[in-house]
């Protein structure tokens, strides 16, 4: 009897300094080779779902990271949104120092509750869990514990480990566990062989496993990071979400389940009707009817974000947003609809992925990868496109949001994939023109005109209407590359509607100390406001493919009248290179008194084998070189 208490005293020891052993996690312990140039180390990462049946699952996720130095901080901290759809049971989590000592844990009046508002959401029922240690002794150790209710499967989670540049994934794993007649889709990417599925005795489970993965740096101009590292997408067939059942097998029957959340919520106030039909009486075609509501629209209401309940995907009725005056993406665009529709013009609401980054989705995977909603008008040609949140944008123009991607068009049992507009190198420009004179101390006094088009104008279109005068002044004093500048006055207009906008902005400043003084002679740089400030990083040996996303032309032209009495000692060689990146070119010359300096650079759009990557890296030495001659005045008879 005493030798078989031994034998299990000896067992539950070895459980017990397994379960210390497993709680503790020393960073002397990570390999080598995943710490090198990472900031953070996935030591474990575990997401399951347990999906009960269409509209319901569990979702745990458990994870340990390690955070190497101050650049992963970020990382540190814990956020789960939730909402009525997503409901969360327990969060606990522990913090571990250098030596896996175990620091302290979570407590729960440690975790922040706070609204999921951005400021401009009138009302959400979106919320989220915060909690954060605070600790700044590198490297240290964070582990979290959460578990949440699914109530609703419109979408999954998707499963991508090594989430961003200099995360290294020492071991990750994705299990989903759902009944057998569950059709569960999922499509993978860089990932090696196939999930491993194990029946159970009502279930099954599919599982997939990643690790150890070094860490990697991101190259520029390299496609999206999502593109380029293992991930997992999960999607539904049947799903069930706020009383609503649907099918998202196709993108046919994703759209019919959208259609169904729209029906009935295009119907206009009689007295919205009757101005419908003022505004459009006497108008000579759809375009300009299109036009005339689109402005109709944006004088007459605007973006306020309302997130409850299915309302994340059902838009407000177009009465509501007529009387309110307000409404979110979706209420916006199907309010344009039945504007439209008024008028006789059949038009769209349209699901779209908007943003910069992550802009183009996996078309041949239906499923929702969609955060926003715009309006098209299809025509024989060329289809209008309407961005209904913006109060300024000009009628059919989309820019760098919601330009040159797939969509997904809302046409009932007809909805279909559709591609946004996109703006060529034509379309994207810059011109500049400056005058300017410099003075003897070495001020230069400078009148500045610029005008852009397209992609090009996006940002001045946000400062001419995102900004106010004294924001739009702080920007400029310290917008430009000059030394010692001060603002006298500043102006920006805007051409009339087109999709293809166009934005001048005049500035008119004064730089003390523009030119170096020594002894006897002025050193000054004739490009005053152009200059490339990117220089590419050496790379042994490039990975991926780079790609210009768009193409632009810019040009610049400058004029320096120099003071009297100098004379020009010397002047930089003009430079002129052309390959597959573009064109640049930078001529100097003197007239008279006056120093004349031309500048083009054009960007070719397209994908480019990795292997031209120092080609491009000399290409953009050249420029960053050129860009920076200088010219040396000297007084006359010295």
């Amino acid at each position: 009897m005493k030798e078989f208490f031994k034998k299990v005293f000896v067992l539950l020891t070895a459980m017990v300094l397994s379960v210390w052993a497993k709680a503790e996690y020393p960073a002397s312990a990570i390999p080598e080779a995943l710490q090198k140039k990472a900031d953070l180390v996935k030591r474990l990462d575990e997401t399951i779902i347990e999906v009960r049946n269409t509209g319901k699952a569990i979702y745990r996720r458990h994870y340990v990271y390690t955070i190497l130095n101050e650049a992963a901080d970020a990382y540190a901290a814990l956020v789960v949104g939730y909402d009525k759809f997503r409901l969360i049971d327990d969060i606990s989590g522990t913090l571990y120092n250098a030596e896996g000592k175990k620091l302290r844990s979570v407590k729960k009046k440690d975790i922040q509750d706070e609204s999921g508002s951005d400021g401009s959401s009138l009302i959400t029922d979106g919320r989220y869990k915060y909690h954060n240690f605070y600790y700044k002794q590198y490297p240290y150790t964070i582990e979290y514990d959460m578990v949440m209710e699914l109530n609703g499967l419109f979408y999954f989670p998707e499963w991508m480990p090594q989430s961003g540049p200099k995360i290294a994934v020492e071991s990750s794993r994705l299990s989903v566990e759902a009944p057998r007649d569950y059709n569960l889709r999922y499509k993978m990417f860089h990932y090696t062989g196939m999930p491993q599925v194990k029946d159970l005795k009502s279930t099954k489970l599919l599982s997939w496993q990643l690790g150890p993965v070094p860490a990697r740096e991101e190259e520029p101009f390299a496609p999206e990071w999502n593109q380029l590292v293992t991930r997992v997408l999960m999607a539904p067939s049947d799903f069930e979400i706020g009383g609503y059942k649907g099918n998202m097998d196709t993108w046919q029957q994703f759209g019919k389940f959208m259609t169904t959340l729209y029906a009935g919520r295009d119907v206009l106030p009689a007295g919205i009707k009757t101005k419908v039909r003022e505004l459009t009486a006497g108008l000579k075609n759809d375009r300009e009817k299109v036009d005339t509501l689109y402005r109709y629209m944006q004088r007459n209401a605007r973006y306020i974000s309302i997130q409850l309940g299915i309302g994340g995907w059902q838009p407000l009725d177009a009465t509501y947003v007529a009387e309110k005056k307000y409404g979110d993406c979706k209420a916006l665009s199907n309010y344009m609809v039945a504007l439209l529709k008024e008028a006789g013009i059949k038009a769209h609401s349209v699901l779209i992925s908007a943003g910069a980054d992550d802009k183009d989705i996996v078309s041949d995977f239906p499923s929702n990868q969609f955060n926003h909603v715009v309006v098209c008008v299809p025509g024989t040609r060329d289809s209008i496109w309407l961005e209904c949140t913006s109060q300024t944008v000009s009628p059919g123009y989309m820019g760098n949001f919601t330009g040159d991607r797939e969509a997904l068009l809302i046409d009932d049992a007809g909805s279909r994939l559709v591609r946004t507009p996109a703006y060529s190198q034509a379309e994207n420009t810059q011109f500049r023109v400056i005058d300017a004179r410099l003075d003897a101390t070495g001020t230069l006094d400078a009148t500045v005109v610029t005008r852009c088009t397209g992609l090009l104008q996006d940002d001045l279109h946000g400062v001419m209407y995102g900004l106010s005068d004294e924001e739009q002044q702080k920007r400029l004093r310290n917008h430009f590359s000059l030394p010692n500048y001060e603002i006298n006055a500043f102006a920006y207009r805007e051409a009339g509607s087109s999709a293809v906008p166009v934005v001048t902005e005049k500035v008119q400043l004064v730089s003390k100390n523009y030119a170096t003084i020594t002894g006897k002679r002025l050193f000054i740089a004739p490009n005053v406001l152009t200059g490339n400030n990117r220089k590419l990083p050496d790379e042994e040996q490039r990975k991926e493919e780079i790609i210009y996303p768009y193409g632009f032309k810019t040009a610049d032209s400058v004029s320096i009248r120099i003071p009297q009495g100098y004379m020009v000692e010397s002047m930089p060689k003009s430079v002129s290179v052309e390959n597959a990146f573009g064109v640049y070119e930078i001529r100097f010359e003197l007239k008279a008194d006056t120093i004349w300096m031309t500048r083009r650079y054009e960007r070719n759009s397209g994908r480019f084998p990795a292997g031209d990557y120092k080609k491009m890296a000399a290409f953009y030495d050249t420029i960053y070189t050129a860009d920076r001659s200088r010219m040396v005045l000297v007084k006359k008879g010295e």
